[in-house]
């Protein structure tokens, strides 16, 4: 893990999640926490060793890779907690996600893992889209669903700590079909993304980047490209097929690989999401056939 300084205020720690760092005065801001304990031993020594302070937390979104030390953190400092509302029922209460990936069941142990669920974390406060005055911290928060239902990226001067409403090409290539909720909000945040016109950009994974477009509609064509490759695949079944056909053959088409019920799960989520896309834009038709759930391609 590096800890990269951006400008005189701005820095973050670059690792299997980022996890951004400001600092004003006697005041420090630590953005999402990295995905357990030891990560955060790590980014307390690493401040402490600079004499750096750390005096507050925003949780971008409530995924255990962006909150799993937060838990450790409240622990051994006296910290201000904020996160979006929504998210922070999940922060509070971190088996609804293992909950919402089974679609609504009681989870399995093989769903309450890490990656799935950290430890509960206090959340003392909680916002939504706007200017905040936070501490000696001057905060914009910015909506940028997709990814979750209710993530907030944070832009402080012209820097955005973006969290995972995009991705670098080589977490794109890595995962073939990136983890989202939404499809449309998705597409519309990146949309806004391209408008801000930022100095700087840190994702949530990835490296921070001063022209940050090209990576940007880089994700752009990507899920479009997933889309399309949706369309493709249900225009072979003019009847309409299962969903279990259709997530059959998105994963062969993108090679993606499931190793656990804990993967397939996210897959699932993803790919459906794009499928309620389809629907909402008219060009697929959801029914119940032969007690499967069936989607069919409109002449649309």
């Amino acid at each position: 893990m590096e800890f990269i300084q951006i400008n005189h205020n701005c820095y973050y720690f670059n690792g299997p999640v980022n996890i951004g760092y400001v600092n004003v005065g006697d005041h420090g801001l630590l953005i999402d926490t990295g995905i357990d304990q030891q990560a955060m031993k790590r980014i307390i020594r690493m401040l402490d060793d600079r004499s750096l302070p750390i005096t507050h937390l925003f949780i971008t979104h409530a995924h255990a890779d962006h909150y799993g030390g937060a838990n450790y953190l409240q622990k051994k400092k006296r910290i201000y907690t904020i996160a979006p509302a929504v998210e922070e029922s999940i922060l509070q209460n971190p088996i609804i996600e293992p909950i919402y990936l089974s679609q609504g069941n009681r989870p399995l142990i093989d769903m309450r893992n890490k990656f799935l669920e950290g430890s509960p974390v206090r959340v003392d406060h909680i916002v939504s889209e706007g200017m905040m005055k936070l501490g000696q911290f001057e905060l914009d928060l910015i909506a940028l669903p997709g990814h979750s239902i209710n993530q907030l990226g944070v832009k402080v001067g012209n820097i955005l700590y973006a969290a995972d409403s995009y991705f670098s090409e080589e977490q794109l290539n890595k995962h073939r079909i990136p983890f989202i909720i939404d499809a449309n909000a998705t597409l519309a945040t990146l949309e806004k993304l391209l408008s801000m016109g930022v100095e700087g950009s840190i994702p949530g994974h990835g490296v921070y980047e001063v022209e940050v477009d090209k990576t940007i509609i880089t994700n752009y064509d990507h899920h479009v490209s997933i889309i399309e490759s949706m369309y493709r695949i249900l225009s072979n079944y003019p009847d309409g097929c299962s969903f279990e056909t259709i997530m059959s053959e998105m994963c062969r088409k993108w090679n993606v690989h499931l190793p656990s019920v804990s993967v397939w799960s996210l897959y699932r989520t993803a790919i459906f999401s794009y499928l309620i896309k389809g629907i909402e834009d008219k060009k697929i038709e959801m029914t119940v056939k032969d007690f499967n759930l069936y989607f069919i391609p409109t002449d649309e």
